[in-house]
């Protein structure tokens, strides 16, 4: 069986921000015939796109490598930059301007994982349709997240 999928890519350096990487997304999903009945799916697709650009270009102070695949079953967002460092979750204070970036993830995606790469990391968050496993329906003991270093 063969497996056919679509995807785009795009560079976003330091200067140019996130809302342009926001806007470029934006394009590309309204190509995807199922983003119509998938409000909640694309906000969630915007909202990473724009923590993982940040993180790039906060942490790595690099460009941001976007790009969207979409093989049929998931919406594969992934996100390259220069630092090799993977992320890790932390627990932001409630007085905190920062630091949740990685738990919205966690909570929008299906599941999200960070591979360092010579040179730097990639992280990829999937997120499935409407009619696909919810987010929340992950196996027991399963937190949607893996880091391979």
């Amino acid at each position: 069986m063969a497996v056919r999928a679509v995807g785009w890519a795009k560079s976003f350096p330091v200067h140019r921000g996130v809302r342009e990487a926001r806007g470029w997304c934006q394009e590309h999903l309204d190509t995807l015939s199922w983003t119509q009945d998938a409000p909640d799916t694309v906000y969630s697709v915007l909202l990473t796109v724009s923590e993982l650009v940040t993180n790039a270009h906060v942490h790595a102070h690099s460009s941001a490598q976007l790009v969207l695949t979409w093989d049929g079953q998931c919406l594969h967002v992934s996100v390259a930059d220069t630092d090799p460092a993977l992320p890790a979750p932390r627990q932001a204070s409630d007085a905190a301007t920062s630091g949740r970036g990685l738990a919205l993830i966690d909570a929008l995606a299906d599941r999200w994982d960070a591979h360092a790469f010579h040179g730097g990391k990639t992280v990829t968050a999937c997120f499935h349709p409407p009619g696909q496993p919810s987010p929340h329906a992950r196996a027991e003991g399963d937190t949607g997240h893996h880091r391979d270093g």
